[in-house]
């Protein structure tokens, strides 16, 4: 299995603020991958960076990635779709000198158009256009010339276009739209957000077995093993994505996706870019993680392996000895229980027997008052 991590931008913990030294500081973090965030609009003094950031990564391999503008409109009019249009253009122009694998796009908006196969259709035709733009700056050999600065345009495939799912009911980008465009428009990818699809799914992506669904599902509709993921906890609500917050403090969480990974993951070639607000360290965060995962699981196939050979050696058959191991673990935690319950019942007792009032002991009468009684009677 291939899994590349990195950050979506430069890391925070990078000195300088350039793409080159932010590439650097994520090698030397012991991450894969970066994507560059256009956010708003292609800025033209940036071209510089984009340049040498391309020749750095064509020369060490190193996979960039780019994030077109985050606002799109490509259901809206025909003066929204062409602002937009120009914006992908631009986009497209820094993923080709950058040397993006993924250029990743948002829709936008249903505006006046209802969701259904009108809107995919639409959707579909734009991204038809996107791709064949894409295909014009990518291998092709009668601009060698023009091409001499980017020699990745000759020797790589050109990048392919993603389509992100989106996080909020009112947005275009469903899984099953953006599945279905993909299906049709050859040269698109989806780019799976978890936080938007675990937001619209009213928090669907809790077990391993829901990434396991996921990912199943992409590979019978679209086929293939290549995956491009966005991950980051999520605040949401009512099936919408309000913001990005820190893995730790979401219910979204990374452990179940790496156990799936480690577990299942082996035929998976995926990259997942952390949009966390702490970026570099959530995207570090998950590597632990997924490391924590194939250690459990390699640990799990010697323990498997160590009563096999047990059970050969006392004449056993595997599955009566895995039997009797785990009546045993089963007896030994209910032990642990047992004892963990009869603790904290005495643990209980004490504080409330210190908590009562103490009582207040009767002064004692003095010798003189004693005797005043006794001449009463």
């Amino acid at each position: 299995m291939s899994l590349k991590l990195g950050p979506a931008g430069v890391p925070l913990s990078c000195k300088g603020r350039t793409i080159v030294e932010g590439m650097d500081d994520i090698t030397a973090l012991g991450l894969d991958t970066m994507e560059i965030q256009t956010v708003r609009t292609v800025q033209p003094q940036h071209f510089d960076q984009y340049w040498q950031a391309g020749i750095l990564s064509w020369k060490t391999e190193f996979e960039m990635n780019l994030h077109g503008p985050y606002y799109a409109e490509i259901l809206g009019n025909r003066r929204e779709r062409n602002r937009t249009l120009s914006k992908m253009e631009a986009a497209i122009q820094a993923a080709k000198v950058i040397n993006a694998r993924h250029i990743t796009f948002h829709v936008g908006p249903y505006g006046s158009t209802s969701p259904g196969s009108a809107a995919n259709e639409q959707v579909a035709n734009v991204f038809s256009g996107v791709v064949d733009r894409v295909r014009e700056l990518w291998g092709d050999e009668t601009k060698d010339e023009e091409h001499i600065a980017f020699p990745w345009l000759i020797e790589n495939n050109p990048a392919l276009v993603g389509i992100e799912t989106s996080g909020r009911q009112e947005l275009w980008g469903t899984l099953d739209e953006v599945l279905e465009v993909c299906n049709h428009v050859d040269g698109t990818v989806p780019v799976l957000n978890m936080g938007h699809l675990h937001a619209r799914g009213h928090g669907r992506l809790r077990t391993s077995e829901d990434f396991a669904e996921l990912f199943d599902e992409v590979r019978e509709r679209l086929g293939g093993k290549t995956f491009f993921c966005h991950f980051s906890g999520v605040e949401h609500r009512m099936g919408n994505a309000l913001h990005y917050t820190q893995i730790k403090k979401s219910d979204l969480k990374f452990e179940p996706l790496a156990e799936f990974l480690a577990e299942e993951g082996d035929w998976l070639d995926v990259t997942i870019i952390s949009d966390s607000p702490l970026l570099e360290h959530d995207a570090m965060f998950m590597l632990q993680q997924y490391d924590r995962a194939k250690h459990r699981l390699l640990e799990k196939k010697a323990r498997d392996e160590r009563n096999i050979d047990l059970a050969l050696k006392a004449g056993l058959d595997p599955a009566e000895l895995a039997a009797r191991t785990k009546a045993e673990k089963e007896k030994r935690i209910a032990s642990e229980q047992e004892a963990k319950k009869s603790a904290a019942e005495a643990a209980e007792k004490k504080s409330k027997k210190a908590a009562e009032p103490k009582k207040k002991a009767k002064p004692k009468k003095s010798a003189a008052k004693a005797a005043d009684d006794d001449d009463i009677f």
